[in-house]
């Protein structure tokens, strides 16, 4: 009997068109920014911002994504999928990255942010050119492929690990964002060269054609409704609002904690993710698929939510050492990342999926649009509050985070809605 290939690598291997040009370039985020991101935040703390500001960085990031991702739906109608991905990749990437390489001060950072939000313009658009040609059973395994892309990123993490201990924090880090920009503006090139706009693109290009941009957002009133109507629609907009903030937090405030309160130093920092990552690369094609392959998604839900609050609670409760971090600290920070790997790694492609599924085929875009700006909206007081409470003491940011994750596993426990009501699908 033949051996059953798994699924994942199936899809991988099948995937054509717009979902292999989007898939295949995502591993370029490795060599990108994937490399700074581990820096970013300590990087700012070497330039003088405080804990209060960087946390103040987040939310004023996440308001600057609200207003873009307001715009999102329209701008991504009107100009296509296509154009729209190339156009503010550019926008809310490469600028960035030429911002971030020569940053002084916390204003350097805070136009940065602001300019950076306009990622969200091209989330949406990504998204729709992604997921919109491909099967709808597929829609999930395409996620996951995304998530193992970023993840097999991480393992460029010892370049940026070996710059900073020949260079020091500060010189390599900007050394690492001019890097980013190049590979990122490489990244959007060979994005564009190999898609085409998607067959609901042109027809929502047609369709806006002449259509002022005012006039289009007065017409999210109806698409509004379609949100209201849909308790699926509701439920996984609570489920990516808490999966948000945690992760809001944790990107902010993780790398800080680990630094500054365990005592790891700042050369080693790139291998945390690099770790997490290859664990999460791990479960995604072992664990996750086993438990996410049915179309009753509530019990791995609740599993996911637990994993990840288990991984929560155990960083706030590492002792802090006498100095530099001992072995007792690197063998507990390593249990968390194998907790985060895996609740973090299943809520992204549950939580995901569960608002592309409930999505209106023929309003993708504009219904993301609301989505994400909801999403956002629900997620940015996090950012300063965070930052606030980790100006008072480093664990408090991931206290917050348990009490969220506590929130989840409620919500998913007792007020369910089934993601998959064209299928008929029965109800864990």
């Amino acid at each position: 009997m033949p051996r059953r290939r798994n699924p994942m690598i199936t899809t991988l291997v099948t995937l054509r068109g717009n979902g292999r040009a989007a898939v295949y370039t995502e591993p370029m985020w490795g060599l990108s920014m994937m490399l700074v991101l581990p820096y970013a935040s300590v990087f700012m703390l070497a330039l003088g911002v405080h804990d209060a500001q960087i946390g103040l960085l987040a939310t004023i990031s996440m308001l600057s994504q609200v207003v873009f991702g307001l715009l999102s739906g329209v701008i991504t109608d009107k100009l296509g999928r296509r154009v729209t991905t190339a156009v503010f990749d550019v926008v809310a990437w490469a600028i960035p990255c030429l911002i971030w390489a020569f940053a002084q001060n916390f204003w350097w950072f805070l136009i940065a942010s602001v300019v950076n939000g306009a990622w969200q313009v091209t989330q949406n658009s990504w998204d729709c050119l992604l997921v919109e040609d491909v099967d709808r059973a597929e829609i999930p395994k395409v996620y996951s492929l995304v998530k193992v892309a970023g993840d097999f990123s991480a393992l460029f993490a010892p370049i940026a690990a070996l710059l900073v201990s020949q260079l020091g924090l500060e010189q390599a880090v900007r050394i690492l964002y001019l890097n980013a920009f190049v590979i990122i503006s490489a990244k959007i090139w060979l994005l564009y060269r190999f898609s085409t706009e998607t067959a609901t693109g042109l027809v929502r290009m047609e369709q806006t054609r002449g259509v002022s941009i005012w006039t289009s957002l007065w017409q999210y009133r109806a698409v509004l409704g379609l949100i209201i109507r849909s308790k699926g629609t509701i439920f996984s907009l609570v489920i990516a609002a808490l999966v948000g903030a945690v992760t809001l937090v944790n990107a902010t405030f993780w790398q800080i904690v680990i630094n500054q309160r365990l005592g790891v130093p700042d050369a080693l920092l790139p291998f945390f993710p690099m770790a997490r990552s290859l664990l999460s690369v791990l479960f995604f094609f072992t664990i996750i698929p086993m438990l996410t392959h049915t179309r009753a998604l509530r019990v791995p839900t609740l599993i996911g939510f637990s994993v990840y609050l288990a991984g929560q609670l155990l960083l706030v409760g590492i002792p802090a050492p006498d100095g530099a971090a001992t072995l007792s600290t690197y063998l507990l920070v390593g249990v968390c990342l194998l907790l985060d790997a895996f609740g973090a790694g299943i809520m992204f492609r549950l939580s995901e999926s569960l608002v592309a599924l409930h999505v209106d085929r023929d309003e993708r875009s504009r219904v993301m649009a609301i989505q994400r700006t909801t999403v956002m909206l629900a997620t940015a007081p996090f950012g300063w509050i965070s930052g606030w409470l980790s100006g008072m003491d480093r664990r408090l940011p991931f206290v917050l985070t348990a009490v969220l994750l506590l929130i989840g596993i409620i919500a998913a426990a007792r007020f369910w809605t089934t993601t998959h009501e064209e299928t008929h699908a029965v109800e864990a």
